[in-house]
């Protein structure tokens, strides 16, 4: 069977939102699940803020 993430959550998550703690407390709580980092965060800027996006994985347990 494979290690799958908790609460019916996807193995691949794409977190977006505004450039602010709640974005970072968002991305730090997928961590503390056990979700980890995928590739590098990625920001624009929409004409009234920052945002950004960071794409997170749930690691392959063997």
């Amino acid at each position: 069977m494979h290690n799958l993430p908790p609460d019916g959550l996807p193995r691949y998550r794409l977190l977006t939102g505004k450039d602010d703690a709640s974005f970072c407390h968002r991305v730090s709580e997928a961590l503390n699940l056990g979700y980890e980092l995928y590739g590098s965060p990625a920001a624009t800027f929409n004409g009234e803020h920052v945002v950004v996006a960071q794409a997170i994985i749930w690691p392959a347990k063997d």
